[in-house]
């Protein structure tokens, strides 16, 4: 077994000691970075709605794609697809050598704080502008991958079809920078979700990594 693998199994019982203290409203999930589409190999808990085999979030795709410059990111709060707020730390793991290979990820269902806040805030007519930006977090690594290519859609407001060419080099920068082609199929994923051939596809991602190396 190696170092790698010994840190990840040890990590197990770990997260179930977390998730049985801070209650039925923790989650607690260990995550191997060398496998990207099934990064989830322990979790105690249940706030995403995940099990073990499961993707990791749009969020550890931007740490993979961050390598070992990668730092801790904690106490930030998230909205899931289905409407819970969520706050969570991830705790990077590394091996003797200092390289980042996995995560510990501390999720805490947050939703009746969160209306609870609203509802003291109303009371005593203080607002918020601040809206919690929504990630997707799944079992299936496709599903994580669209919701990434969609946000830029969304930031662009027009059609994949409209799209110019340097406006297709700067989604797949974007792509890039957040670690989803680190996911395998996720090139081929990419074309069909934006209508462009995968030759296509693999010329702009070949274009903005060689840009990236000048």
């Amino acid at each position: 077994m190696s170092e790698q693998d010994a840190i990840l199994d040890a990590l197990a019982p770990v997260a179930d000691g977390i998730a049985a203290t801070l209650g039925s409203f923790c989650e607690v999930v260990v995550h191997d970075f060398r496998r990207p589409e099934k990064s989830v190999v322990a979790i105690a808990g249940s706030v995403t709605d995940r099990s073990v085999g499961g993707s990791m979030s749009k969020i550890g795709m931007g740490l993979l794609a961050r390598g070992d410059e990668a730092e801790d990111q904690l106490n930030y709060v998230t909205r899931t697809a289905s409407g819970k707020l969520v706050k969570s730390s991830t705790m990077l793991l590394r091996d003797s050598a200092g390289s980042v290979f996995g995560a510990l990820c501390v999720n805490l269902d947050i939703t009746a704080l969160g209306q609870l806040k609203t509802l003291v805030g109303e009371l005593a007519d203080v607002g918020t502008t601040t809206e919690t930006p929504t990630t997707t977090f799944g079992d299936d690594v496709d599903a994580v991958v669209d919701a990434i290519v969609d946000e830029h859609q969304l930031r662009l407001n027009k059609p994949w079809a409209a799209l110019s060419r340097e406006e297709r080099l700067d989604l797949f920068r974007s792509l890039h920078a957040r670690g989803v082609f680190a996911v395998r199929r996720a090139v081929p994923q990419v074309a069909a979700r934006i209508g462009i051939s995968r030759a296509s596809a693999y010329n702009y991602l070949s274009e903005i990594r060689d840009q990236g190396a000048s």
